[in-house]
């Protein structure tokens, strides 16, 4: 143990921890009925190998919640998930899942580590991003190994280094000169949205005809409706540049109407997936070089922010969203007032 173990946790490693907290209890409901479905014994094998790595990063963060006296956050429990509910997604649409939340983990938890400063915290997030990468590579490697997924596009291997001539290279939006073709680094930025989008519209067609709450099953249309334009849009991008959109033959919504999970569930995972969106849609962003991608991309992002206020609002309205801590309100205190 070294000195910076004993600081108290800061406002930022609070925050961390509890998002950690969420996203790790609601990873391990989803996971608890995909073991449940479970088919192929290599696929089971891998959700109850990370799910019991989950189990115990959540007992990690139990203790350190009870070690500084914070209360302990809800999260997501057993009321979450429903046993026994019929299968509402075909089979090895579990792993995709499952490959998409540790996606989202490997740079969720790298960024925490960025903003920890107590020792024992670092490491904790340096094995949390360990675990994800790992189940990340066998996913990934199940997936291609059952054609469940295709691979990106492919493009000429370069014979000769080019640097760019002028500033045509940036020209995407005057139609009277040349729109050069996307580059390998703007291709794999829009390809990763593709797949991730095209693995949400799934989700979102699941959640949206097992929802019980009108408004939240509003919601799962309006998401799916917009993982499909992103789909259509960022695909164009690269049918005009001549590069194919492959799609995946697997995982598709079964005509189940029984939710499995909690309206309140999935709509916190709709949230994680809309955060996750405007990440990589700014990292897209800051790596696309022709002027038109930006901007298209940055219409993008406004619908999905705007889609996220939406969802939440009814977050709120229905009693689902759980308030980070939070700083002291010193102006009502200095009254006498409750920070309630």
């Amino acid at each position: 143990m070294t000195t910076s173990d004993h600081l108290s946790i800061s406002a930022s490693e609070l925050g961390t921890l509890w998002m950690a907290y969420q996203n790790k209890t609601m990873n391990m409901r989803f996971l608890e009925y995909y073991i449940e479905k479970a088919e192929k014994q290599e696929a089971k094998r891998l959700l109850e190998s990370y799910y019991n790595k989950e189990s115990e990063h959540v007992k990690t963060l139990i203790k350190i919640f009870q070690d500084e006296g914070a209360a302990l956050p809800i999260g997501f429990t057993e009321k979450d998930v429903t046993p026994g509910a019929p299968r509402l997604y075909d089979e090895m649409f579990d792993i995709m899942h499952l490959r998409l939340i540790t996606e989202i983990n490997m740079g969720l938890f790298t960024v925490h580590f960025s903003m920890a400063y107590r020792d024992d915290i670092r490491k904790l997030y340096q094995r949390f991003t360990a675990d994800a990468q790992e189940a990340f590579d066998q996913t990934t490697g199940l997936l291609l190994e059952q054609s469940a997924i295709p691979r990106p596009p492919y493009v000429t291997m370069p014979k000769q280094v080019e640097f760019a001539k002028n500033k045509q290279y940036m020209t995407g939006f005057n139609l009277l000169t040349h729109k050069r073709t996307l580059n390998a680094v703007e291709i794999g930025h829009l390809y990763q949205a593709i797949e991730a989008n095209t693995i949400g519209e799934t989700l979102m067609t699941g959640f949206a005809q097992s929802a019980q709450n009108k408004e939240a099953a509003k919601i799962f249309f309006e998401a799916k409706d917009l993982a499909k334009k992103i789909t259509s849009t960022l695909s164009d991008l690269l049918r005009q540049s001549d590069v194919h959109t492959p799609s995946p033959w697997a995982g598709t919504a079964t005509d189940s109407t029984n939710a499995p999970f909690s309206d309140k569930m999935m709509m916190y995972q709709t949230s994680v997936f809309s955060s996750f969106g405007l990440t990589s849609n700014a990292l897209g962003s800051a790596f696309s070089l022709r002027s038109d991608l930006p901007l298209k991309l940055a219409k993008i992002a406004q619908d999905t922010f705007s889609f996220a206020k939406n969802s939440g609002q009814v977050m709120i309205k229905n009693g689902w969203l759980e308030e980070p801590p939070q700083s002291e309100d010193r102006a009502k205190l200095s009254k006498g007032q409750t920070n309630k």
